[in-house]
């Protein structure tokens, strides 16, 4: 355990030192809540709430998908052929790359959700914030785990943009830049299974001080079980040829 936290330390610091993690990761989030809320004569108080969460989601969508990143280019400077000649487990390897994607979107999530409060003005009761920040950290896990499987099955330089088409298109999908009423008919019905609408709309239930809905969370669990099936898959296949 001693070794693996370790790891995840080392990991952690390495993701932070990144300039443009800290600028595109968390500052371009907070810059887009800000724009989204502000343009023209303001935003209402639900847009708020509703953008302060799906831009939350989009920041801890970004930096947990940046693991995968990280995989794919330790893969290709060896980093992993190195690991595998420490005490390390594989499967403590994989842990220790999902335990700092854990650690590393929470500054996203923090950020936005400050600037709510903060800046915009959002009232929310502490219970709320408090299980907003524990469900939304929880909540970007298959995100986690399709970034790692991009990173394990991928190149560095395909992950990195594979990641990013991933991270739009389920952003823009999922309406965490836009509502979804704003959307026509056909792709309303997409967007419902989307993980990332998923996720927005258990932390929309959350500020409206409501119980989850049961379709969220099934969309999100299956997604889990997906794209974790997917990371696993990913991995033994690297672990082959590596």
């Amino acid at each position: 355990m001693a070794l693996v936290l370790d790891y995840v330390a080392l990991e952690t610091r390495r993701t932070l030192r990144d300039t443009g993690f800290v600028i595109f990761g968390i500052g371009m989030p907070v810059l887009m809540y800000l724009l989204f809320t502000n343009i023209g004569g303001g935003a209402d108080d639900l847009w708020k709430i509703g953008s302060m969460i799906g831009m939350a989601v989009y920041g801890a969508m970004g930096a947990a998908m940046s693991a995968g990143t990280g995989v794919a280019e330790d893969k290709a400077l060896g980093w992993l052929r190195q690991l595998r000649i420490t005490p390390m487990t594989p499967a403590q390897v994989v842990v220790g790359r999902a335990l700092t994607a854990s650690v590393v979107v929470l500054p996203a999530i923090l950020a936005v959700l400050a600037v709510g409060g903060l800046v915009n003005g959002v009232a929310l009761a502490v219970w709320q914030w408090a299980l907003l920040l524990v469900l939304l950290w929880l909540g970007v896990l298959p995100f986690t785990l399709l970034g790692i499987g991009n990173g394990y099955r991928l190149s560095a330089q395909s992950t990195g943009v594979v990641n990013v088409g991933c991270n739009l298109g389920l952003s823009i999908l999922g309406g965490l830049w836009f509502p979804v009423q704003f959307f026509p008919g056909w792709l309303q019905g997409i967007s419902t299974y989307t993980p990332t609408r998923a996720l927005a709309q258990l932390g929309t239930a959350v500020g409206r001080g409501e119980a989850p809905g049961a379709v969220a969370v099934a969309v999100l669990s299956g997604w889990l079980l997906v794209f974790g099936s997917y990371a696993v898959v990913s991995y033994r296949k690297a672990a082959r040829t590596a």
